[in-house]
């Protein structure tokens, strides 16, 4: 049974997140506090991270690149604040999703499931693969220990980015649209959401393209899509 920490300050919505999650057969454990609720992520183990911004303390832009540091567990933000600067903050920081309130609790439960499903899926399969790599041009996918080099320099990419540019190699070649991308990474429709896509494309540039105006690699078609060039 998956097990999700709720950091969030109001009450009434802690709970009713709380509430439907637990529906869904879920153990939840809430955190009002910013501070503890770092505290606990850092040092017990959960399998999930529902994350408000907002939060006395520490805020959740700064919890979640402390998590990020030292973990990969898929971390789903919520927050009152719809400004795309926000949305890109968070998820440059390594958040895997982004949810403005209000919104559904049942799309909430349906995004929780979809990520743990993801993440176990992709766990489980870089278990099973040894010596799996995909190499072109000086760039080393390795799946089974999702790591990345370039030109023998590791580079240090979050759960999504590294997803992201693993599906991309998989399939050189190919255009996919950001809502295609959002489908096949994230494992749901994007329901709006192809920011989501944008901000890691860019993350992923900045950390394996020498020349970021003339990529290499992952090539913007514009008003299309993403290809990744062999």
């Amino acid at each position: 049974m998956a097990k999700i920490l709720i950091l969030e300050d109001e009450p009434s919505i802690a709970e009713l997140e709380k509430d439907y999650l637990e529906l869904s057969e879920f153990t939840v454990e809430v955190e009002t506090d910013g501070e503890k609720g770092l505290h606990r992520a850092l040092t017990e183990e959960f399998d999930l991270f529902l994350l408000d911004l907002m939060l006395p303390g520490i805020d959740g832009f700064e919890i979640c690149k402390r998590i990020r540091e030292v973990k990969n567990t898929p971390i789903l933000m919520v927050s009152a604040k719809k400004d795309d600067i926000d949305k890109i903050r968070g998820l440059g920081l390594g958040a895997d999703d982004y949810m403005t309130k209000p919104f559904s609790p049942s799309e909430l439960v349906a995004r929780v499931k979809a990520h743990l499903a993801r993440y176990e899926s992709l766990t489980n399969a870089a278990k099973m693969k040894k010596n799996d790599i995909v190499e072109i041009r000086g760039l080393k996918i390795d799946r089974s220990s999702r790591r990345v080099f370039l030109n023998g320099e590791e580079k240090n990419l979050t759960t999504k980015e590294f997803e992201v540019l693993l599906f991309l190699a998989e399939h050189p070649n190919r255009v996919y649209t950001k809502e295609e991308l959002f489908r096949e990474v994230w494992d749901m429709d994007a329901i709006g959401d192809s920011a989501t896509v944008t901000v890691h494309i860019k993350k992923v540039r900045e950390k394996i393209e020498l020349d970021k105006s003339n990529p290499q690699f992952i090539e913007t078609l514009w008003g299309v899509g993403y290809r990744f060039k062999v």
